[in-house]
Formats: C-alpha cells, structure tokens, sequence
C-alpha cells in the first residue's frame, strides 16, 4: 500500500507505480465511488499514445515545397 498526501485543492497524486501498472497518462478519465467507508477509483478512458514527433500531424490543402526551395531566391530581384 501506497500513501499520498492531499493538496488544499483536494488534489492527490497517484503514485509512479500505480499510474504504470493502471496505464494512467495525461488526459485519462478516473471515475471515483463511495463504497461504504472507503472511496474505489477506475480508469474509465486513457488516451492514445502520442507520437514520438509530431511530424504528419498537421495537414495542409497546399502543396508541399519542393525539397530543393531555397528561400534566399525569394530576395533576389
């Protein structure tokens, strides 16, 4: 058993190991339950993993540059 502390916010951090084994990430939804004296909590939604990059993430209705564009030819008169 693992002990956390409580912020003045009502705030509690779940431990490392908890958060890895129960696959909790950023964005994860936790459902909480009185159940009689003591509170129970499930993970009801977790993310998917974000890529490594974010390359390909945006899209764009332009066409791409050519790999060869040097932008100094735009300052030439």
């Amino acid at each position: 058993m693992e002990l956390s502390s409580v912020t003045s916010k009502g705030q509690v951090t779940i431990p490392k190991s908890l958060r890895q084994q129960l696959g909790i990430r950023q964005g994860s939804q936790i459902e909480f339950a009185l159940v009689g004296d003591h509170v129970e909590m499930r993970v009801k939604s977790t993310p998917q993993e974000a890529p490594p990059s974010g390359f390909g993430i945006l899209k764009s209705k332009r066409p791409a540059v050519p790999a060869d564009f040097d932008p100094a030819d735009l300052l030439k008169p």
